[in-house]
């Protein structure tokens, strides 16, 4: 127990530690912040993110973060750029080098090349007056002054700082570009993100035959014959120009039940509910989603311009299509 509370308060600690870098950070930020994203804003080519061992690590999900956000960009590693790799680099793009103490000798000896290409450097660093600050057009300082590690030796604190900023410079361009969450669903299409984003109603809803659909002069027996029949729980009640005039579901047979109507003779226009909640057709599933739990309801009918019915989707549709 003693030893859980000391792990206990040892996480603690780190958390402390850690939060009060951020908030130093984030009221050191200054005009060379909007230098940084002035710079990766006009950039015609690519962000190349660029850094060593562990701020290689962080570079390498800054740079995923940026791409996926409207800012085309990469992670070169230093060591293969000094063989080879640095002909990724071309003139129009920009590069951000990471490095704690700003000395990494992998990424400053990129450096000379990289200024004879033309390509503009921001540095993030904890070292203001280093050489990578120095050589940079743009030197953003994450100003740690301790790491979390008790040793004060691996990089915990300063990595954090420096992944925060690289999402603080992210979302800062997203902004600028006006990025919208059909852009992030192009760069997503994997995944239960992608659908959420991407998948639309047209393509998982019940069309034509399975559409459960009766005439206003059906009976509630034949109505509740195309309910077992269509599986959806409902079906849909229209005239005879197919316009939906409402829908009859389970809920509406049980207080035809306890109103004694005679299932046979009645018919379900008299039983129905009109004007139903109905989405149109092209809109995304997840907004579907919404709308039904919006109004409880477990089934619906996506309709054309005209509100003629063209499908009805159901929530298990929406489940196992992997949008919830």
């Amino acid at each position: 127990m003693s030893e859980q509370k000391s792990f206990l308060e040892t996480a603690k600690t780190v958390f402390q530690n850690e939060i009060e870098a951020l908030q130093k950070l984030q009221n050191s930020l200054d005009e060379s912040f909007n230098q940084a994203c002035e710079l990766m804003l006009h950039c015609t080519g690519k962000v190349v993110v660029c850094g060593m061992g562990k701020s290689g690590h962080i570079g390498n999900k800054i740079a995923a973060t940026l791409a996926s956000t409207g800012t085309p960009a990469f992670f070169m590693h230093p060591g293969e750029a000094n063989h080879g790799d640095l002909g990724m680099l071309t003139k129009g793009d920009v590069l951000i080098g990471i490095s704690n103490s700003g000395e990494t000798h992998e990424l400053t000896g990129l450096l000379p090349v990289v200024k004879r290409i033309g390509v503009p450097v921001i540095a993030i660093t904890n070292n203001a007056n280093s050489t990578l600050a120095k050589f940079s057009d743009v030197a953003l300082n994450i100003n740690v002054e301790k790491e979390a590690c008790s040793l004060g030796l691996a990089p915990t604190t300063s990595t954090t700082a420096t992944l925060v900023l690289g999402d603080a410079l992210a979302v800062a361009l997203l902004e600028a570009k006006g990025f919208t969450a059909d852009d992030f669903a192009l760069s997503h299409p994997g995944g239960s993100l992608g659908r959420k984003l991407l998948l639309t109603v047209d393509e998982i809803m019940a069309v034509e035959q399975e559409l459960p659909l009766v005439k206003h002069t059906a009976t509630v027996m034949q109505a509740l014959f195309e309910i077992s029949d269509k599986g959806l729980g409902m079906t849909g009640i229209i005239d005879d120009d197919n316009n939906l005039l409402g829908v009859f579901t389970d809920g509406d047979l049980r207080r035809a039940l306890d109103k004694q109507v005679d299932i046979h003779k009645s018919t379900v226009e008299q039983v129905m509910t009109p004007k139903s909640v109905t989405m149109i057709k092209g809109k995304l599933a997840v907004d579907a989603l919404n709308l039904m739990q919006q109004y409880k309801i477990s089934a619906m009918f996506i309709v054309d311009d005209e509100q003629k019915p063209v499908g009805a989707i159901k929530m298990h549709t929406l489940l196992k299509a992997g949008v919830v």
